[in-house]
């Protein structure tokens, strides 16, 4: 029988779930009254759970055996204002599920029900992650505990540009590495009317900003990919006040190991020699947020062949966004799918992030479908 077919019994429940989650968005380890559903939900199916991570929940469903998988869902939402008018729009101002977790909760959720009604030798870890959203809520969750004695581990995200009826199952790297910088330019400030008098950090900005973008285009090998964007600028006070100092913040996406070096070394080179040659200084703050997803190869070829019996499978899909579900596939085998949630009928097309997001809530029972079987042939491979 089709497991779609199967269980669209579930589909108003997990409907349900996912709306109440999406009225109710927080943000990360922030998650205190989603957690607390998460966890009466789970211990009402006769799954033991402990918190970790302040606000995450990881549920244990045990049934002997030697092999223990887990599955992964985020729970945190977005500082968005939320443009949506619909019955179940984010009753909080300013903060939006933009990105999906609100569903990947739910179907993690009705997944857990499913499978505790389910015969099968092994053990089966729900793990519940707060802060995704550039906390690494997923770094807190290893560090007490979450995937401890795991042999694999998988997640979905609900994917904006796919549509409904579709998975995306890639093997290797599937999301970015995720870097972050700030660049302080120091100069002198002094009157508008007199710039000679100065050493002017607004016009050394433009020129470093304008030079940032040469390293992609003069250093990156053409057949590689990388991203280097400035999405904040501050600096100044009045129109005829030359300032002190401006700040600026950007972010690096990158997949390979070697590019990921070089550009940082770039960005702090190009930074350091631009700003001296108009006389002012550079401070560089230069973080690693996220480190690539990449997928097990052998947990991607299970995982097509489970989704092929149900779903249309896009065997080539990665992304320059970034996830920290890349922690857990550092340690362990890890597999990261996109569902496709998109459907132009339905006015269903704004990208993650948007204030407008949605999703085609008739695909999130084919995710619930495809994480029950999933996990069971995990089990009994």
């Amino acid at each position: 029988m089709n497991p779609v077919k199967e269980f669209m019994k579930y589909q108003n429940e997990l409907i349900s779930l996912r709306r109440d989650f999406h009225m109710h968005p927080e943000l990360g380890f922030e998650e205190k009254r989603t957690s607390k559903i998460v966890k009466e939900y789970l211990e009402e199916l006769g799954i033991k759970t402990k918190i970790m991570a302040k606000t995450g929940v990881v549920g244990y469903l045990e049934n002997g055996g030697e092999k223990t998988i887990a599955i992964r869902a985020d729970m945190d939402a977005l500082p968005i204002q939320e443009e949506n008018e619909v019955s179940y729009r984010s009753v909080y101002p300013g903060k939006m599920h933009a990105c999906g977790h609100d569903a990947h909760t739910a179907m993690l959720l009705i997944t857990a029900k499913i499978l505790s009604q389910k015969n099968f030798e092994g053990n089966i870890r729900f793990v519940f992650q707060p802060a995704e959203e550039g906390l690494n809520g997923a770094s807190k969750m290893i560090k007490d505990g979450a995937i401890d004695g795991v042999d694999s581990i998988f997640g979905l995200h609900v994917w904006a540009n796919l549509p409904t009826g579709t998975i995306a199952i890639t093997p290797g790297p599937v999301l970015a590495n995720v870097d972050s910088f700030k660049i302080t330019i120091i100069g002198e400030g002094g009157h508008g009317a007199s710039p000679h008098e100065t050493k002017d950090p607004i016009v050394t900005s433009s020129h470093l900003i304008a030079a940032l973008q040469t390293i992609v285009s003069r250093n990156v090998d053409p057949m590689k990919k990388a991203v280097v964007t400035v999405g904040k600028i501050s600096g100044g006070t009045a129109f005829n006040i030359i300032p002190e100092k401006v700040e600026m913040e950007g972010t690096v996406r990158t997949f390979d190991p070697e590019i990921h070096e070089l550009v940082e070394k770039r960005i702090k080179e190009i930074s350091k020699n631009i700003t001296k040659g108009f006389g002012c200084k550079a401070k560089i703050d230069y973080k690693h947020l996220n480190f690539a997803t990449v997928n097990n190869e052998k947990l991607a070829k299970i995982g097509r062949e489970v989704a092929s019996e149900f779903l249309r499978v896009i065997e080539e899909e990665r992304s320059m966004g970034g996830e920290d579900f890349s922690e857990y596939a550092k340690i362990i085998p890890g597999l990261f799918a996109f569902l496709g949630v998109r459907n132009e009928e339905k006015g269903i097309i704004y990208p993650h992030h948007n204030p407008r997001f949605n999703m085609d809530e008739d695909a999130l029972i084919c995710g619930v479908a495809f994480e029950v079987n999933m996990a069971l042939r995990l089990l009994n491979s």
